[in-house]
Protein backbone atom coordinates (compact mmCIF):
# COMPACT_ATOMS: atom_id res chain seq x y z
CA UNK A 1 0.00 0.00 0.00
CA UNK A 2 2.89 2.36 0.72
CA UNK A 3 4.07 2.07 -2.87
CA UNK A 4 0.63 3.20 -4.06
CA UNK A 5 0.85 6.40 -1.99
CA UNK A 6 4.46 7.00 -3.03
CA UNK A 7 3.53 6.59 -6.70
CA UNK A 8 0.58 8.93 -6.27
CA UNK A 9 2.76 11.54 -4.57
CA UNK A 10 5.36 11.24 -7.33
CA UNK A 11 2.70 11.86 -9.98
CA UNK A 12 1.29 14.88 -8.12
CA UNK A 13 4.73 16.34 -7.48
CA UNK A 14 5.77 15.87 -11.10
CA UNK A 15 8.35 13.24 -10.22
CA UNK A 16 8.58 9.60 -11.06
CA UNK A 17 10.67 10.37 -14.11
CA UNK A 18 9.52 7.57 -16.41
CA UNK A 19 8.76 8.27 -20.05
CA UNK A 20 5.06 7.59 -19.39
CA UNK A 21 4.86 10.44 -16.89
CA UNK A 22 3.46 13.68 -18.29
CA UNK A 23 5.63 16.78 -18.15
CA UNK A 24 5.21 19.05 -15.15
CA UNK A 25 2.68 21.73 -16.05
CA UNK A 26 2.90 25.44 -15.37
CA UNK A 27 0.97 26.83 -12.44
CA UNK A 28 -1.94 29.23 -12.94
CA UNK A 29 -2.21 32.23 -10.59
CA UNK A 30 -5.65 32.74 -9.02
CA UNK A 31 -6.57 35.06 -6.13
CA UNK A 32 -3.12 34.84 -4.53
CA UNK A 33 -2.86 31.07 -4.98
CA UNK A 34 -1.11 28.94 -7.59
CA UNK A 35 -2.95 26.01 -9.13
CA UNK A 36 -0.66 23.40 -10.68
CA UNK A 37 -2.55 20.77 -12.68
CA UNK A 38 -1.09 17.28 -12.30
CA UNK A 39 -3.19 14.86 -14.35
CA UNK A 40 -1.96 11.31 -14.55
CA UNK A 41 -2.75 8.29 -16.69
CA UNK A 42 -5.50 6.07 -15.33
CA UNK A 43 -7.18 2.98 -16.70
CA UNK A 44 -9.99 5.00 -18.29
CA UNK A 45 -8.07 8.10 -19.43
CA UNK A 46 -6.39 10.85 -17.44
CA UNK A 47 -7.30 11.53 -13.82
CA UNK A 48 -8.17 15.02 -12.61
CA UNK A 49 -5.52 15.99 -10.05
CA UNK A 50 -3.53 19.01 -8.97
CA UNK A 51 -1.84 21.02 -6.27
CA UNK A 52 -2.91 24.36 -4.83
CA UNK A 53 -0.01 26.41 -3.44
CA UNK A 54 0.20 29.65 -1.48
CA UNK A 55 3.23 31.51 -0.17
CA UNK A 56 3.22 32.03 3.60
CA UNK A 57 5.68 33.41 6.15
CA UNK A 58 6.66 29.87 7.14
CA UNK A 59 7.08 28.73 3.53
CA UNK A 60 4.90 27.45 0.71
CA UNK A 61 1.67 25.80 1.79
CA UNK A 62 0.30 23.02 -0.43
CA UNK A 63 -2.99 21.22 -0.82
CA UNK A 64 -3.16 18.22 -3.15
CA UNK A 65 -6.43 17.17 -4.71
CA UNK A 66 -7.63 14.27 -6.81
CA UNK A 67 -11.11 14.00 -8.28
CA UNK A 68 -12.99 11.04 -9.68
CA UNK A 69 -13.37 12.55 -13.16
CA UNK A 70 -11.27 11.18 -15.96
CA UNK A 71 -10.73 12.71 -19.39
CA UNK A 72 -9.59 11.38 -22.77
CA UNK A 73 -6.49 13.59 -22.87
CA UNK A 74 -4.01 14.99 -20.34
CA UNK A 75 -4.74 18.53 -21.60
CA UNK A 76 -8.47 18.15 -20.92
CA UNK A 77 -7.76 16.76 -17.46
CA UNK A 78 -5.36 19.66 -16.77
CA UNK A 79 -7.96 22.25 -17.83
CA UNK A 80 -10.55 20.63 -15.61
CA UNK A 81 -8.07 20.50 -12.70
CA UNK A 82 -7.59 24.26 -12.99
CA UNK A 83 -11.36 24.81 -12.91
CA UNK A 84 -11.67 22.49 -9.87
CA UNK A 85 -8.77 24.26 -8.16
CA UNK A 86 -10.52 27.61 -8.59
CA UNK A 87 -13.73 26.12 -7.20
CA UNK A 88 -11.88 24.76 -4.15
CA UNK A 89 -10.26 28.16 -3.53
CA UNK A 90 -13.58 29.99 -3.90
CA UNK A 91 -15.37 27.60 -1.53
CA UNK A 92 -12.69 27.01 1.11
CA UNK A 93 -9.92 29.60 0.85
CA UNK A 94 -7.09 29.08 3.35
CA UNK A 95 -9.05 26.37 5.18
CA UNK A 96 -7.68 23.88 2.65
CA UNK A 97 -4.35 24.11 4.45
CA UNK A 98 -5.84 23.31 7.88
Amino acid sequence: MASFWQGLWNRLAGGGGGAAEPARREAVEYKGYRIRPAPYAAASGFQTAGVIEKDAAEGVKEHQFIRAETHPTADEAASFAIAKGKQIIDQQGDRIFG
